[in-house]
Formats: structure tokens, C-alpha cells, sequence
């Protein structure tokens, strides 16, 4: 039996498979090793009936995640998933990997994540190579749902929301500015807060304040990190995967095809695609 998952920092999408049946289909918490340690990962897993049903069957775990960027960060994860499959052996990459595998397979391209973050990296069809793009929430994160909901909290602190957006919000959440600071600044985990607000952009999709908010978030995730890859790498295809990316792709396409560049394709969770990819390996 394999495990593969794919792991943000709000959620984790997990497939137990057994001789390419799966198994079992299931989410928990996100594994990130930025905010998370190997104590914090194990009691995770063993608070799931999954996990713990078949630990000691499952011999792979295949696992990809955000945060799992340099060695000291994916050992963090994998002696934790060790510890817990104590008869498995573990691979910990990072969730552009994961994408990059999800979308490509074995073929290079261009692969740019935008979900709860945003990143991007140029797949050579074994590896994604290293840059300077993964800045995390508080540096980068363009046009992700971390990005959008900065942009509609600070739009309802300086007051320049539109009027519409504005009494939807004060309906919606019912906040005041001092309890969305303390959110914002005294709890430990403020991204995978200010990325809740992805579903209330989501269900306002067709408002002017949205749409234009959105599309800028695009912008500036083209012009940051895809334009300059794709001036290395003019031939490659480019991908996306994420669900901020899927649930807004008309906005991505425009916005790809006002800078001259042509998205191959959009897909809104790797898990199942490397579910495909790994079960055939095994």
C-alpha cells in the first residue's frame, strides 16, 4: 500500500492505495514544517482513523507540501512521517514539485502554484530548479488567497472598499478592526487566516471590485515571476495548479494572454494526478 499527498498550509489532500485501488480519500489539517513541528505533525496523524487504521500497511508515503523547501525543512516532515510509518519509507519534496509532477509528468515546463500562496520554478522534468520566487506570505504570495485577503482586509481598515463589498463584508464576518488585528498579529498561523477570504472573493466572483482585485493579483504574478521565466525558457509550456488559479482561470487566462503568454492548462488539486502518476510506479 502507498500514501500520496499534497499538502498547503490550511489542508492536506490524502490517497491511500492499495494495487492501484484506492483505499481511502481524505483531508486533515496542512503539514507545513515552517509552522509545524515533528511533534505537532505526529499527533496530527495519529488523530485520524485513516492513518492509524494503516499505518503498519502502507510502505511508501510520497509526500509533497508547502514549506518543505530546503533539507532541514523536509527532514523535519519526514522524521515525523517516519516515526509514525514505521515500516514505510518516506520521500518529502516541495508542493511545486508536486504540482510540477502533477501537471507535466516527466516533460519540462513552466509551473506556477496559486492557491492559499503562490510560487513558480521551471521543471526540467525531474526537477523544479532553485530560485529566489518561494518568499513565503509576508514577502510574496501575489495574487494568491493570502494576497487577496490582505488586499480586502486593508481596503475595510483604510475604509476604500467599495460601498457593495463593504456591507457584504460587515454582513459576512460581523468584525471589528481591533479583532482583525489581533487575527492578523497575535495568532500563530496569520496566513491560513487572511486566505479564508478566498471563498467570500470566490462567492462575489462577478462584483467589479472583485474581478479587478483578482485579475491585479494575476498581473503581478505574471509580471514577478512568469514573464522572466518564460524569457529563459521561451519554448516551454506553462501550467498552473491551485485554487485560487482554478476558481478564477477566466481572469488568469486574460491576464496571461494580455502579456503574450499561453497557459497549457489549469488544474485546481495535484492529488489526483499524482495518485495516477505514483500508482503506476508501484
Amino acid at each position: 500500500m502507498i500514501a500520496v499527498v499534497y499538502s498547503g498550509s490550511n489542508y492536506a489532500d490524502w490517497r491511500l492505495v492499495d494495487k492501484n485501488r484506492t483505499i481511502s480519500s481524505f483531508k486533515t489539517s496542512g503539514i507545513n514544517p515552517y509552522f509545524n513541528d515533528e511533534k505537532h505533525i505526529i499527533q496530527l496523524l495519529n488523530k485520524n482513523i485513516n492513518l492509524i487504521h494503516h499505518a503498519e500497511e502502507i510502505k511508501r508515503i510520497y509526500f509533497f507540501g508547502a514549506g518543505s523547501s530546503s533539507d532541514e525543512l523536509k527532514t523535519r516532515v519526514h522524521n515525523a512521517l517516519s516515526a509514525f510509518f514505521k515500516f514505510g519509507k518516506v520521500t518529502v519534496e516541495h508542493d511545486i514539485t508536486g504540482a510540477a509532477i502533477a501537471c507535466c509528468k516527466n516533460s519540462p515546463c513552466i509551473i506556477s502554484i496559486c492557491g492559499s500562496g503562490s510560487n513558480a520554478g521551471w521543471y526540467d522534468g525531474k526537477k523544479v530548479k532553485p530560485n529566489n520566487y518561494g518568499l513565503g506570505y509576508i514577502l510574496a504570495d501575489e495574487g494568491s488567497g493570502n494576497w487577496l485577503g490582505k488586499q480586502l482586509i486593508k481596503g475595510f481598515m483604510n475604509e476604500t472598499l467599495p460601498e457593495d463589498i463593504y456591507k457584504k463584508f460587515i454582513h459576512r464576518y460581523d468584525v471589528e478592526r481591533k479583532t482583525l488585528l489581533e487575527k492578523i498579529y497575535r495568532q500563530k498561523q496569520p496566513a491560513l487566516y487572511l486566505s479564508s477570504f478566498t471563498e467570500f472573493f470566490i462567492d462575489n466572483k462577478e462584483n467589479a471590485f472583485v474581478k479587478s482585485t483578482v485579475k491585479n493579483g494575476f498581473v503581478k504574478l505574471i509580471n514577478t515571476y512568469l514573464l522572466p521565466l518564460h524569457d529563459q525558457h521561451p519554448e516551454a509550456l506553462l501550467y498552473f495548479a491551485g485554487s485560487v488559479a482554478a476558481s478564477f482561470q477566466n481572469h488568469l487566462y486574460e491576464a496571461a494572454t494580455d502579456a503574450n503568454l499561453k497557459i497549457a492548462n489549469i488544474i485546481k488539486e495535484p492529488i489526483n494526478n499524482l495518485l495516477t502518476y505514483y500508482s503506476s510506479k508501484n
